[in-house]
């Protein structure tokens, strides 16, 4: 059984939620960011991690990625390399560019010591805005990152949309808007959910 380490209501939701997608049994590890357990998993003390047997695999993207390709039968990962790559580009494109304005809002707003936060709000907006204009673009008339098959991709590009929704980030794409309609809609990312909130009330 895999193990899912991380704080509920982080990406540790993007482990659970492709776990589900995947239909593999998990069990939770509640672990803060920096706290003694965590740095058992990842030496930077950062979360989530996914501990499969004697594997540790830490980030989100890295961990859905493992897990697409060990599960190859479940169509979320790639077929050859070309998919491979394309996936990859995804996956980078959504923590590197579309997640980075949303993670620098949130430093500076609640996370950094009060003499190391400066207004970054102009900035974040400008930035987040540019990399929907080429999300638009890449997306195109595609249902999902790969087309018509939902990968391991679109979990990371779905949970970079439900945090900019929360923060209140203007998406000014009907077509993004359109496809985090779809993609946060999956019953996967519901049970999810659930589950982690159960964890919580345990």
């Amino acid at each position: 059984m895999y193990k899912a380490i991380g704080a509920p209501g982080s990406r540790l939701v993007r482990v659970t939620w492709m776990l589900e997608e995947l239909g593999e049994a998990y069990e939770f590890a509640p672990a803060k960011q920096h706290s003694e357990l965590m740095y058992r998993y990842n030496p930077s003390g950062k979360a989530p991690a996914l501990e499969d047997g004697d594997v540790i695999i830490v980030d989100s993207a890295a961990i859905v990625f493992y897990l697409a390709n060990k599960h190859a039968d479940k169509g979320m990962g790639g077929d050859n390399p070309a998919e491979l790559g394309e996936i990859a580009s995804w996956l980078f494109f959504a923590q590197v560019e579309l997640e980075a304005p949303l993670w620098n809002k949130l430093k500076h707003r609640m996370m950094l010591p009060d003499d190391q936060r400066a207004e970054v709000g102009p900035w974040t907006k400008a930035e987040f805005d540019r990399e929907v204009e080429t999300f638009d673009k890449r997306l195109g008339d595609r249902q999902f990152a790969m087309g018509d098959r939902f990968t391991c991709a679109d979990v990371i590009l779905g949970h970079c949309g439900q945090w900019a929704r929360g923060a209140k980030f203007e998406i000014a794409s009907d077509r993004v808007n359109a496809y985090f309609d779809r993609v946060l809609a999956r019953p996967a990312l519901a049970r999810a959910k659930q589950k982690e909130k159960e964890s919580t009330e345990a």
